[in-house]
């Protein structure tokens, strides 16, 4: 089984940027889709974006204009570039696969 790990969360301040990677431990084409995730404790998951196999994205409107997702198949890697970020979203940010496979996540701390 394909699996993902996250990479590139850290501590930023207010308007601040960073880029998370999703890195499959084998080709990132066995799955149609992934999904990015974001959990605070004690709250629901929140889906951020989805990056399709074939390149089409969605984002939830919290993120809108703010974070872009791409994917570089050749690195098995799905991208998710965050900019302009709020102390709202901190939170562990994870990558899902449409078989339910999910890393371990990377947690993200914007200060305000």
């Amino acid at each position: 089984q394909v699996r993902l790990v996250e990479s590139g969360g850290g501590l930023v301040q207010t308007g601040g940027s960073l880029r998370l990677s999703c890195t499959a431990s084998g080709s990132i084409l066995a799955f149609n889709f992934i999904d990015w995730y974001r959990q605070v404790p004690g709250k629901q998951r929140e889906l951020v974006a989805t990056m399709s196999k074939i390149g089409f994205a969605n984002y939830a409107d919290s993120v809108k204009y703010r974070f872009a997702v791409s994917r570089d198949d050749a690195e098995n890697t799905v991208y998710l570039q965050m900019t302009s970020l709020k102390p709202d979203d901190t939170a562990r940010y994870y990558c899902e696969g449409d078989d339910g496979v999910r890393g371990p996540g990377t947690l993200v701390t914007v200060s305000s």
